[in-house]
C-alpha cells in the first residue's frame, strides 16, 4: 500500500482537483440540440396528446436546426400537426403565429428551446394576439450539473493535453536516466512544418493521397527522432551535459523550422489530414485512443521488459549499471532517440488538429512536458518515476488550467498556480528523497 501511495499518490490529488473543480462550477444546465428536442417532443406529447397543432421556434445555427429536426420527426410520427418551423428571430415567430391565426387554425403548442422561450414575442402572448390565450409554451427542462464534468469538457482536456502526455512519455525516460531534454517543444514545430512541407510541396498538396501523406508523417516523426539521437551522440560520446545539448538542439530545431517555412504557415494540405487530430472512434478522439495505446505499451516496457529495468538502472547509479553489464551508452541513445521521436509524432498531431503547419507551434511545451513528468512523481534525480504517473501529472495540468479557465481566472494568474505547483511537486520529492518525512515520523514517535 505504501509504494502503491509513492507511486500513484497524485491520481488521490487529481481526483481532489475534478472534485473541487466540479463543485465550482456547479451551474444550472440548459439541454440543447437533439437532448433538448427529445425532451420538448415528450412534453408536448404529454401536454396535448396524439392531436394538436405545433409551431416550433429556433434559432438560425446547426445546433438548432438538429433540435427542430428530432423535435419534428418525432411529433410527425406521434400523429401531430407541425404548424411551422421557425429558423430566425423574434420577427419570424411574430409572422408565423400571425399566419397561423389568419388561416383559422390557431396553435396549441408553441415549442421552444431555452433560448427561444424567452423571446419578448412570447411574453404576455394573450395580449397581443388574443386568440393565442390557450396557447402552451413548452421548452426543455433544465437541470443542474457541473460544467466541468460535461462530455464535451472532459473531452476537451483529453484532446487538449494529448499532445503533451505523448511527448512526455519520452521525457520521463530520459528522466529516470538522469537527463533532460528541452528540445521537444522546437521538434514538435520543426515536425509539423516537416510534415506539411512534404505534402504541399511533394506529395501535391490538396490532392496528396493517403499514401503520401503518411509518408510524409513519417519523415516528420523521423527528423524528431534523428535530432533526439544526435543529442544522444553529443551526450554519451562527447560528455557534454544534457541541458546544454538540448538547449542547442532546441534553438537548432526552431531555425530550421523558421527556415523551411520562411517564417510563414503551411496551410496547402487536404482535409483528409485532419483525421488523426480531429476524427473519432465511437465518439472519442484518434488522438487520445493513440496517447492511451502508447501509454499501454511504454508501461509494459518499463515494468515488463528489460529496457524499462536498464533505463532505472542508469538512472539510479550509472556506474554501478555498466559494471553489471548494462549497455549504457546504448540505453541513453535510446531515451533521447525515443523523445526526439515522440516529440516529432506530437508535432505531426498538432498539424493534423491545426490542419497547418507553423514554425510557431510547441512554444513552451518543454516546460509543461517537465512539468507533467515532475508533478506525476518522477524524480529528476533520476532512478525513479512511473508511466501512468506522466499520464497523472498530464491531467493534473490540464485539469489546473481548465478549471482556471471555467472559474474566470485570468491568464496571468494560472501562470502562478502552475508555476507553484511544479515547486511543490519538485519540493515534496526533494523531501522525500532526503528523508524529511522518515526522520519527522521517528521524531514524533520518540516524542511520545
Amino acid at each position: 500500500m505504501k509504494r502503491l501511495v509513492s507511486d500513484y499518490g497524485m491520481l488521490g490529488a487529481l481526483l481532489l482537483l475534478c472534485a473541487f473543480f466540479s463543485w465550482r462550477t456547479w451551474d444550472e444546465q440548459h439541454p440543447t440540440g437533439e437532448a433538448a428536442g427529445q425532451l420538448v417532443a415528450s412534453a408536448v406529447e404529454k401536454a396535448v396528446g396524439g392531436k394538436g397543432r405545433v409551431l416550433i421556434a429556433a434559432r438560425d445555427n446547426d445546433e438548432d436546426r438538429l433540435f427542430t429536426s428530432t423535435l419534428s420527426n418525432r411529433l410527425s410520427k406521434a400523429g401531430l400537426t407541425i404548424v411551422s418551423i421557425v429558423h430566425g428571430e423574434p420577427a419570424d415567430a411574430r409572422r408565423a403565429m400571425n399566419a397561423a391565426v389568419e388561416t383559422g387554425g390557431g396553435i396549441d403548442v408553441i415549442a421552444c428551446n431555452h433560448a427561444t422561450a424567452a423571446w419578448p414575442v412570447f411574453k404576455g402572448l394573450a395580449e397581443k394576439i388574443p386568440q393565442l390565450a390557450h396557447t402552451v409554451i413548452i421548452q426543455p427542462r433544465s437541470y443542474h450539473w457541473p460544467n466541468f464534468l460535461k462530455t464535451d469538457n472532459l473531452l476537451n482536456i483529453a484532446n487538449q493535453i494529448v499532445v503533451i502526455a505523448i511527448i512526455a512519455i519520452g521525457m520521463t525516460l530520459v528522466i529516470i536516466t538522469g537527463g533532460i531534454d528541452l528540445s521537444v517543444g522546437s521538434i514538435v514545430a520543426l515536425s509539423a512544418v516537416v510534415t506539411t512541407w512534404l505534402i504541399a510541396r511533394v506529395a501535391g498538396a490538396e490532392q496528396a493521397s493517403v499514401t503520401a501523406m503518411i509518408l510524409a508523417c513519417a519523415a516528420g516523426v523521423a527528423v524528431g527522432a534523428a535530432m533526439g539521437l544526435f543529442s544522444g551522440v553529443m551526450i554519451t560520446g562527447f560528455a557534454i551535459p544534457p541541458f546544454i545539448v538540448t538547449l542547442a538542439m532546441m534553438l537548432v530545431g526552431s531555425g530550421f523550422a523558421y527556415l523551411l517555412a520562411r517564417g510563414e504557415s503551411i496551410y496547402q494540405i487536404p482535409e483528409s489530414f485532419i483525421w488523426l487530430g480531429r476524427g473519432t472512434v465511437a465518439g472519442v478522439p484518434n488522438s487520445v485512443v493513440l496517447m492511451l495505446v502508447l501509454y499501454f505499451v511504454a508501461h509494459v516496457v518499463m515494468s515488463r521488459m528489460a529496457l524499462g529495468r536498464y533505463v532505472y538502472a542508469v538512472g539510479g547509479n550509472r556506474e554501478a549499471a555498466r559494471l553489471s553489464g548494462v549497455p549504457v551508452v546504448t540505453v541513453l541513445l535510446l531515451a533521447y532517440t525515443l523523445s526526439g521521436a515522440l516529440a516529432g509524432l506530437g508535432g505531426v498531431i498538432t498539424a493534423s488538429q491545426l490542419k497547418s503547419g507553423s514554425p510557431n507551434y510547441g512554444t513552451m511545451y518543454e516546460l509543461y512536458v517537465i512539468a507533467a513528468v515532475v508533478v506525476g512523481g518522477t524524480s529528476l534525480s533520476g532512478g525513479e518515476g512511473k508511466i501512468f504517473g506522466t499520464l497523472i501529472g498530464a491531467f493534473i495540468i490540464a485539469v489546473i488550467q481548465n478549471g482556471m479557465n471555467l472559474t474566470g481566472v485570468e491568464s496571468y494568474t494560472q501562470k502562478v498556480v502552475l508555476g507553484l505547483v511544479i515547486l511543490g511537486a519538485v519540493l515534496l520529492d526533494m523531501l522525500k528523497k532526503r528523508g524529511w518525512f522518515r526522520r519527522t515520523r521517528i521524531a514524533r514517535e520518540a516524542v511520545r
